[in-house]
């Protein structure tokens, strides 16, 4: 048995309404590397608030495996199925991973001055840092340095912050294959 970490890739699993802390708890104990994107929003009840943390996409957790590890996963209790095409598991692009850490986290500190200005609904493509090659659609200007791009990710739109000076306007379509 080999952990090579070239042969592991990032899948989208499905678990049933309500269980993915409980799924993201039972991969983690039999070792199976995962990732459950949480977002923390205020709850307003009658009588108090409170912070919670949520599934940034219900029902869903992404899960970094080999082909070999696809029945351990299915079979945690509380997995429903793989999101697939064909009948075959649909690997996550890492980009798109590290796109929604980011997102997560807010953590891109690479601001300078030099940008260009985007038409919204234009494509752009990131071409620095972490999630440099990932393409997104600009939606706006968020503050002196930084823009909002949504991506697509699990077949939901994500919107993005990022710097402006990381991110540059697709000329054609040929430049979002590259």
């Amino acid at each position: 048995m080999t952990n090579n970490k070239e042969d592991k890739k990032w899948f989208a699993v499905y678990v049933k309404s309500r269980n993915e802390k409980k799924v993201f708890k039972l991969l983690d104990d039999i070792n199976i590397e995962s990732f459950l994107p949480l977002i923390t929003r205020v709850k307003l009840w009658s009588d108090r608030r409170k912070k919670v943390e949520e599934p940034l996409f219900r029902s869903y957790i992404f899960v970094k495996i080999s082909l070999k590890d696809y029945y351990t996963v299915l079979n945690i209790p509380g997995v429903v199925k793989f999101v697939c095409f064909e009948k075959n598991p649909v690997p996550v692009p890492e980009n798109q991973i590290v796109a929604i850490k980011q997102y997560i986290n807010e953590d891109d500190l690479h601001d300078d001055i030099n940008y260009n200005d985007f038409k919204e609904g234009e494509m752009v493509m990131i071409k620095f840092g972490q999630m440099k090659g990932l393409v997104g659609r600009f939606v706006k200007i968020k503050g002196k340095h930084r823009i909002i791009i949504e991506i697509e990710a699990v077949g939901q739109s994500l919107p993005v912050s990022i710097s402006r000076s990381n991110v540059e306007a697709i000329k054609n379509e040929r430049e979002m294959h590259q």
